[in-house]
């Protein structure tokens, strides 16, 4: 029997009893779906990591990271990026997690904003402060002056050592006013909000009676609830080219100026030199959350809805037309920093993608994200027009249970003529299909690794590594039943009627394929067309009987 062997040897004649292992028919596909927090760390971190082989220096290096501690160490207290790791793991304990580090953009400046005690308390009580959306209690006397409300904020601020740990800004009280300043440099320290009594009065949160706090930042100081003047913005490029070839499935990007998104839609595009171009084969998408603006980079009051539509319909800038590029629309007077919100995107995203890539995300709540006042959320019509607008939306249906996901849709809204199409509008339809061609390229390149290849109807020898259009054929359609089988694929007759294999007729070593899966779809929509009656025809439905 012609049976084709790899190692031992045809002209081997010593005695008696040798075997090779093969695992070619084993194996079943293994994909690490790590995820990945881009964010901006302090310059004042360690910036090393000695348990890492070299002691590989930061910034612009990915490096795994799984803990708290470890990620205040590396990038610092209060940064950016430890603001998203803790965000990613309220929402996901349990996928694989790397953090890749920038550093503050030279001659950027850091956000500042500033609360004024404008009239002191007449009676005790604390103050619920909420400063990106952690709360800070702050305890006042009834004797207490402006100055020392101030004081005591700051205090409270500065001194806890857990609050250390979360907030991304500084305090100083000088005259009445506690100056607020980012931990990190750049635009997006323009994303920490300051407010108090968030839950209100039935919450059990309201300021001592005679209290009252006016909040301002910018130059001059407008009322704001958002820090402002935070300027810069980091380059990515050496971050990304410093990626390599290691596949990271879902990137959580907290930028969206036209510059980064470019640089980024582009290393996860389809292009030759993209992780879904033919060559990388790397696949995965990128997640971010935006909220509406109309002041330089400080979100207004209100929802921001009509900016999130018009920032989201442009599709002339970079990114958004972008497959996978998934960006979820947020209110703009929710206190959680946008940066939050996408990791906590990613943390829920990845956590159940990886269990199911073409099971919908809708009703998945995004855990430690505070939702807009109930006033400013997102009502049905703006939501459904947000959706068309390339924006992913969330919704808050009970405050106390926070906000979940609505529909992940992807910034994908025409094709290569400007006219509209949804075929890349989902995330799942990315997730699932990149899963079927992972299926595939791994029963194909374990099964057929070293094979030859010959015409149908060719007749060799059971055993040999030959391998012909029909037998690929077979292999594609055996693997596309096994992929409907776990949910991914449906209509196999279909799938086998449209599939062509074929010899290339100008290469004999090359095989052709046209693959044409019918992915899963969601049940998003249940409709239904409620046709009362007062009373049915009892003569009309007597002679039906």
């Amino acid at each position: 029997m012609p049976i084709s062997f790899s190692n031992i040897p045809s002209n081997w004649r010593q005695p008696l009893y040798w075997v090779e292992v093969d695992g070619s028919m084993a194996g079943f596909p293994v994909s690490h779906m790590r995820s990945l927090l881009v964010g901006m760390m302090i310059t004042s971190a360690t910036g090393t990591d000695p348990n890492v082989k070299n002691g590989i220096g930061l910034p612009d290096v990915p490096i795994p990271v799984g803990r708290q501690v470890d990620c205040d160490r590396l990038f610092g207290q209060g940064s950016e990026l430890a603001c998203m790791f803790r965000a990613y793991f309220q929402n996901n304990r349990a996928n694989e997690l790397w953090c890749l580090p920038v550093a503050e953009p030279a001659a950027s400046t850091a956000a500042t904003g500033t609360i004024t005690v404008m009239t002191p308390p007449s009676e005790a009580g604390q103050i619920m402060l909420y400063i990106a959306g952690y709360p800070i209690r702050v305890n006042v006397g009834a004797t207490n002056t402006v100055n020392d409300v101030a004081t005591s904020i700051a205090g409270a601020i500065n001194d806890s050592l857990e609050q250390q740990k979360e907030l991304p800004v500084t305090a100083s009280a000088a005259a009445a006013v506690v100056t607020l300043t980012s931990k990190f440099k750049g635009v997006n320290g323009n994303m920490i909000s300051m407010r108090d009594s968030y839950y209100g009065k039935i919450g059990g949160e309201e300021l001592p009676v005679g209290l009252t706090l006016k909040y301002e930042s910018g130059t001059p100081a407008v009322a704001s609830l958002y820090l402002h003047g935070g300027a810069g913005i980091p380059d990515f490029t050496t971050a990304i080219s410093n990626l390599g070839e290691t596949e990271f499935e879902y990137v959580a990007l907290p930028y969206q100026d036209s510059t980064t998104l470019s640089q980024w839609t582009y290393e996860y595009g389809f292009s030759d030199g993209g992780r879904w171009g033919w060559m990388r084969q790397h696949f995965g998408g990128i997640y971010g959350a935006v909220k509406g603006k109309t002041v330089a980079t400080t979100p207004a009051g209100g929802s921001g809805y009509s900016d999130l539509v018009t920032w989201g319909i442009d599709v002339d800038l970079p990114g958004h037309n972008s497959p996978v590029y998934s960006a979820l629309g947020i209110e703009n007077t929710a206190p959680s920093p946008e940066y939050e919100w996408c990791a906590a995107y990613v943390g829920k995203a990845s956590r159940a993608l990886t269990n199911d890539p073409a099971r919908p995300l809708q009703t998945l709540h995004l855990e430690s994200m505070l939702p807009a006042p109930h006033h400013d959320l997102f009502n049905l019509l703006e939501l459904n027009t947000l959706a068309y607008s390339g924006i992913a939306t969330q919704r808050t249906l009970v405050a106390s249970d926070g906000p979940m996901i609505a529909r992940e849709s992807t910034m994908y809204q025409v094709n290569a003529y400007g006219f509209g199409d949804d075929a890349f509008e989902l995330v799942t339809t990315m997730s699932t299909l990149a899963k079927v061609i992972r299926n595939q390229r791994q029963a194909i390149t374990s099964k057929y690794p070293r094979h030859k290849l010959a015409d149908d109807d060719t007749r060799f020898g059971p055993g040999q590594a030959i391998v012909t259009p029909k037998i690929i054929k077979a292999e594609l359609i055996a693997e596309y039943a096994v992929d409907e089988f776990n949910g991914l694929v449906e209509n196999l007759r279909a799938f086998k009627d449209h599939l062509i294999v074929e010899r290339d007729p100008n290469d004999p070593n090359r095989v052709n394929v046209l693959y044409p899966p019918d992915l899963i779809n969601q049940l998003r929509m249940f409709a239904v067309l409620a046709q009362f009656r007062l009373q049915y025809n009892r003569g009309i439905d007597e002679a039906n009987l």
